[in-house]
């Protein structure tokens, strides 16, 4: 993938992704019954922690200037 389409990607999944993941986790969350506090605080880390290993490729090496661009 070149690096203008990840970058593209990883706005997309930045703008329209996450928050949509956010929406459906809490969904989840607020239908599932209630937890102990502790318990439940580990389910919303590992949720807000386990969006971004899967996508890890499309981010990596975002911010460094474009490796294909001719100087």
């Amino acid at each position: 993938m070149t690096y203008k389409a990840r970058k593209r990607l990883a706005l997309f999944v930045l703008v329209v992704g996450l928050p949509a993941y956010i929406v459906l986790a809490v969904t989840i969350m607020s239908g599932a019954s209630r937890f102990p506090k502790v318990i439940e605080f580990f389910i919303y880390v590992a949720l807000g922690i386990g969006w971004a290993f899967p996508l890890k490729w499309v981010f990596k090496g975002i911010g460094q200037p474009d490796p294909d661009e001719k100087p």
